[in-house]
């Protein structure tokens, strides 16, 4: 593995002309390099963000307490920044950084902003966070940790120019390379990998309506197509096919790093109304296929239902109010148990509707219906904690 000051230097490589941000604040915060994510202090305990119309809240992740309510937009989302403490909201500006807090300080909405036209992805992986702008298909690069060690300015960043503006995401692998996806306004087409000098690796554009990226065993990275999914590994990129032709799309990814295969979301009917799903998606990145398994009668989800835990199983939050546990080797069903109040899927796709977030073996799950939030042991089945909110909770994104 090649360190992060590597990976900078190749990045400044591919961005040269890009725009460069550099922190100024006093006592040298914002360019001095933090602990590595997985040694984060004992200190920075899992919070959970969640989003509600015109506000932010963070809640304690054992108690569920809250403990911060901030003012926002009425639509906003929420990613983890991946440093353990940090989440990057989505404003009309850019990226905001909302600190989350730790035991011995308080959460705090930041004046931090990463300026972007349409801000979208946000891809933490390898030390480096990567945040996706679809007004412009630039990316803004940052190594995750100086956000701990940058108080009141930003970090260090790079941006990497996009081409043609479109809604995409980016991904820095260890090695220095970068992936992005490729497209315009009249839609999406496929990824295109460089090495860190900026030349072009591999490219393929056999994948209409890109979206969506998961980074699985051994740092094989996937996408989704509305007809299959790019793989791609060591160099190279793989088309595979859905079952479905013309149409069977995969939009959202779920990994493991300890895990060749991939939970996908799964759509077979480009007409169908509603956002709810009745099937799932298994990319095997090692054998390079992709098989699709039926949800069980009367379980339907959405994009915001589906998540990895222990034992790379998925757990899939399902309209009956069940937990669904999902066994990726086996392709099956192997359990079930009961969470929330059976639920009609959204008008809209930003309509607040149940959701799920995994941190070790607890589920944090959203009940926007009774304006709850749920802390399920996945081991058991047990919900451990449960609390009513006065605000009905969309968005939901975790410190880890």
């Amino acid at each position: 593995m090649r360190s992060s000051s590597f990976r900078r230097a190749g990045l400044l490589a591919l961005a040269v002309g890009a725009t460069v941000g550099l922190s100024a604040c006093a006592g040298g915060a914002g360019t001095g390099s933090a602990a590595p994510t997985s040694g984060a202090p004992e200190d920075m305990d899992t919070r959970v963000a969640l989003s509600y119309p015109g506000g932010i809240v963070v809640l304690d992740g054992e108690s569920l307490e809250t403990l911060g309510d901030f003012p926002s937009e009425e639509f906003t989302r929420l990613n983890s920044a991946g440093d353990g403490r940090h989440v990057m909201v989505t404003t009309s500006a850019g990226f905001q950084v909302l600190d989350a807090g730790t035991s011995a300080t308080e959460p705090e909405l930041t004046d931090l902003v990463f300026p972007a036209s349409k801000p979208g992805h946000v891809v933490a992986h390898g030390g480096t966070t990567v945040l996706y702008a679809d007004g412009t298909s630039d990316s803004t690069v940052f190594d995750t940790d100086a956000l701990l060690a940058s108080t009141d300015a930003l970090p260090t960043f790079e941006t990497i120019p996009g081409v043609e503006a479109h809604h995409g995401v980016s991904i820095v692998l260890e090695d220095g390379s970068f992936v992005t996806t490729v497209g315009n306004a009249d839609g999406r087409t496929g990824i295109v990998v460089k090495d860190p000098s900026g030349a072009t690796v591999a490219e393929n554009a056999t994948c209409p309506g890109v979206h969506g990226e998961g980074t699985a065993k051994d740092e094989v990275v996937v996408f989704g197509c509305d007809n299959g999914a790019l793989i791609y590994d060591d160099g190279q990129i793989t088309k595979v096919d859905a079952p479905d032709q013309p149409y069977g799309r995969s939009g959202n990814m779920f990994t493991s790093a300890t895990s060749p295969l991939v939970l996908g979301d799964y759509k077979d009917d480009r007409d169908a109304e509603g956002y709810l799903l009745h099937r799932v998606s298994v990319v095997d990145t090692a054998d390079k296929t992709q098989t699709i398994v039926d949800m069980p009668e009367g379980a339907e989800y959405t994009f915001r239902d589906l998540a990895r835990g222990p034992e790379d199983l998925g757990y899939i939050l399902a309209s009956d109010g069940a937990i669904h546990v999902f066994d990726l080797e086996k392709g099956a069903f192997t359990g079930a148990f009961p969470v929330i109040g059976a639920w009609e899927g959204p008008t809209e796709w930003q309509d607040a509707h149940p959701a799920i977030k995994v941190s070790g073996n607890i589920a944090y799950v959203t009940e926007p219906a009774k304006n709850a939030v749920h802390a399920v042991d996945l081991t058991t089945g047990e919900v451990v904690k449960s609390v009513t909110l006065d605000v009905t909770p969309n968005e939901m994104a975790l410190t880890e």
